[in-house]
């Protein structure tokens, strides 16, 4: 299984940075719709996913690429094939994340219109 290696990547460090860097992985509709298709597969290689949508075998690759830096997939070696498994701890903590920023910035607009 490839598992991204972010030991040097100072947003793991920050975790701003690092909710921007994640949501900036699903900030395109394809990617979206990839990560839902294969949410509901139980692993499938690029040609898989290219057989689903309309877009270029190199396009789904890019965006899978994308998807397994952001830690949302996971790689796994089948003969000469990728296999892509959705890394569902990692759907999780972005979950989390952003429940965690939502409820934050919904209790500071509270607070500043009580004080108002």
């Amino acid at each position: 299984m490839n598992i991204p290696d972010h030991h040097n990547d100072p947003a793991e460090f920050c975790p701003a940075e690092r909710l921007a860097r994640e949501l900036n992985a699903l900030a395109h509709p394809s990617r979206i719709l990839i990560l839902r298709y294969l949410t509901q597969a139980n692993g499938c290689c690029c040609k898989d996913v290219v057989g689903q949508f309309d877009l270029a075998q190199s396009t789904v690759s890019q965006h899978l690429k994308i998807l397994v830096d952001a830690g949302f997939l996971l790689m796994q070696q089948d003969g000469q094939r990728s296999r892509y498994v959705v890394n569902r701890e990692a759907l999780q903590s972005l979950a989390t994340a952003v429940n965690g920023f939502v409820a934050s910035a919904v209790a500071c607009c509270q607070d500043n219109e009580d004080q108002l």
